[in-house]
């Protein structure tokens, strides 16, 4: 009796163990498809935020790059004429002028508005070139103020321009014309020029580039 009582002991034991390990077994099948899911799902998700496109609900506007202006454009803004005198009276002169350019149309009327309108533009044209080369400053202003160029200029002052008259609209247009190149100048590249009723001794060594009226003008 206590020897079958022991072996039926012994066969629950095994029987309890061997649910154990089935449970432990099925238990660990469990988790490892838990965790196969888990990474078949997240490998899902992120194949699909890679792939799946995100539409936007509300119209997309894409930017046009500006516009620039064309040639024709340009060329259709200025002044066209067959002559200086046509152009003088073509180009607009209301507008108020800047600093530098007062300086640049000031030098055309103290030193040449007795002159005809080519050599007032060679005038101009001179003060041009003086602020593009590497000799003399670099702006209208400074090239006309400096010290002992231009003989109306006293104690580094322009005198006042008499601002109603012909001459003064004349010179200012003479101004916008030179600044952008509007009219080729007979002075072409000059930077000195005096009275042909003078003779300094700088002009020896230059090279005269043209005389018109009483203005010579030197490269």
């Amino acid at each position: 009796m206590a020897r079958k009582t022991h072996f039926a002991g012994v066969a629950a034991i095994a029987a309890t163990m061997t649910v154990t390990f089935a449970s432990a077994e099925i238990s660990g099948a469990n988790a490892q498809q838990g965790i196969e899911s888990e990474i078949e799902n997240s490998q899902s998700l992120a194949v699909t935020e890679e792939t799946v496109p995100v539409f936007v609900a509300e119209e997309v506007v894409q930017p046009l790059p500006a516009e620039t202006e064309t040639e024709e454009q340009a060329d259709a803004a200025a002044p066209s004429a067959s002559s200086l005198k046509e152009l003088v009276a073509a180009t607009a002169t209301q507008s108020e002028l800047s600093r530098e350019m007062h300086c640049l149309a000031g030098a055309v009327y103290f030193e040449s508005r007795g002159e005809p309108l080519a050599g007032q533009l060679a005038v101009a044209q001179v003060i041009i070139n003086r602020t593009d080369s590497d000799v003399f400053p670099s702006s209208y202003c400074s090239v006309v103020h400096q010290r002992s160029q231009f003989s109306f200029v006293k104690n580094g002052r322009m005198p006042r321009v008499r601002e109603g008259s012909g001459a003064w609209k004349r010179a200012k247009a003479i101004a916008r014309i030179a600044h952008e190149g509007l009219w080729e100048s007979e002075a072409r590249d000059s930077l000195y020029f005096h009275a042909n009723y003078v003779r300094p001794k700088w002009s020896r060594q230059k090279t005269a580039r043209a005389t018109i009226k009483t203005h010579i003008f030197y490269r």
